[in-house]
């Protein structure tokens, strides 16, 4: 098997300043990347990441100098606010971790693997403080904290705390209004901007983050009873499909479904128009060119089917999707594991209503099928266990059906690997 070597890089512009050592450690992780495409598939990038690190472990913070970086957390939305904050941005000069590769080595290895001058990087919420710290950002967008992973990112009070502490003095937060523990912890930032987008879950925001009393919420609004912990005015505010700004009102058209998606392209212009100073009509009107990220939303014809893959991971997110779910009423494969980064208690399921499923054709795979099986039957929804591959599921229903496939991390990660090699 050939593998083509990258050209040695000829360092210019924010990287021409870097030692002898970082730039072999670049390089390696470079070639370590080739490598891993040609012989495993995949972005390689975590790969070239490590192998950064190994060789050079101050090469993150080197590469990042001089550089213009955004980054992007948050529980639900981060990949997609990236992919569409990169397209807000209008450039070809913009690298990001559009695999979504957001560790210590994801982002190490798109550091390796780009000359951009200006960075827009995706960072998991457990993972800012180093973010943070290695990249030294002009920019952070705070999308939403909340459960997610319950055997790593259990606590969301200690993650807000978290972000508290590291976002002290940071420049700018581009920051969603109406989430407390967002909005705590960007207070510790120089500036902010406040985007009001909405929330349809608050069940991980009735405890404030601030004094430990109690938030209420209604559809508009948010206080803490017990000290002075409240929604900010936005600067930036959605209603329904159009943003409002300091003397503008601008239409969102998109072709990612659901509010949710229309409350990360809000954040994601507010982003490229406070951080790179794009006009923001010209922001939003690029954001229709978006209609995947990292094959979420991908339609793809399988075996007979068109098929639409939808990531949900958590139940923030599910509440989202169940919501898209209810406007058709096609065939719904449903795929569910507890492996590695889907966190292993599968919990909570109990804190999602499916009821919105029944009467519906829904399948069930993945290897905690049985979980998922028991939760839809006690909200009155049949749905039928079909073990093996995403193929095996469709096979069940009539050829020409457009089907909906679900699933959390790694089952949709194999279900994208399935249908891309057919």
């Amino acid at each position: 098997m050939a593998v083509t070597r990258p050209a040695h890089p000829r360092e210019h512009g924010p990287l021409a300043g870097v030692g002898g050592r970082v730039r072999l450690a670049r390089y390696a992780a470079r070639l370590s990347t080739v490598v891993s495409r040609t012989v495993r598939g995949g972005s390689g990038t975590v790969i070239g990441g490590r192998v950064l690190q190994a060789a050079a472990p101050a090469a993150v913070s080197t590469l990042a100098a001089g550089r213009h970086t955004t980054l992007v957390t948050g529980t639900n939305g981060k990949t997609s606010i990236a992919a569409l904050t990169v397209a807000a941005l209008g450039s070809a000069d913009v690298g990001s971790n559009r695999d979504g590769a957001n560790t210590g080595a994801g982002i190490a290895g798109t550091l390796a693997t780009t000359d951009a001058s200006r960075l827009v990087l995706e960072t998991d919420e457990g993972w800012l403080a180093w973010a943070v710290r290695e990249t030294r950002p002009e920019l952070v967008v705070l999308a939403n904290l909340s459960r997610d992973q319950l055997s790593r990112h259990h606590e969301v009070g200690a993650l807000a705390a978290g972000w508290r502490s590291v976002l002290a003095g940071a420049p700018t937060v581009v920051a969603n209004a109406d989430d407390p523990a967002v909005v705590w912890a960007a207070l510790s930032a120089r500036a902010q901007v406040w985007v009001g987008v909405g929330s349809r879950w608050h069940d991980d925001s009735q405890v404030c983050p601030s004094c430990g009393g109690r938030c209420l919420a209604d559809a508009s609004d948010w206080r803490c009873t017990s000290c002075h912990l409240r929604r900010p005015e936005p600067t930036w505010w959605l209603a329904d499909d159009v943003l409002h700004g300091p003397g503008v009102r601008i239409p969102l058209r998109l072709d990612l479904p659901g509010h949710f998606n229309r409350a990360n392209a809000a954040l994601a212009v507010v982003a490229a128009v406070t951080g790179a100073g794009v006009a923001p009509e010209d922001a939003a009107a690029r954001l229709g060119e978006v209609r995947s990220v990292a094959g979420r939303y991908e339609r793809v014809h399988y075996r007979g089917h068109d098929l639409r893959l939808l990531l949900a991971k958590n139940p923030a997110g599910w509440l989202e999707l169940l919501d898209v779910l209810a406007s058709d009423s096609r065939p719904v494969v449903l795929l569910f594991n507890a492996d590695g980064v889907d966190g292993r208690d599968p919990s909570w399921l109990y804190d999602v209503s499916f009821a919105s499923l029944r009467g519906r054709r829904v399948l069930v795979q993945g290897r905690r099928a049985t979980d998922l099986l028991v939760r839809l039957e006690l909200d009155g929804v049949e749905a039928l266990h079909v073990p093996g591959s995403l193929a095996e599921a469709v096979w069940r229903l009539p050829a020409g059906h457009e089907v909906d496939v679900v699933g959390n991390y790694t089952a949709f990660q194999r279900a994208l690997r399935e249908v891309r090699r057919a």
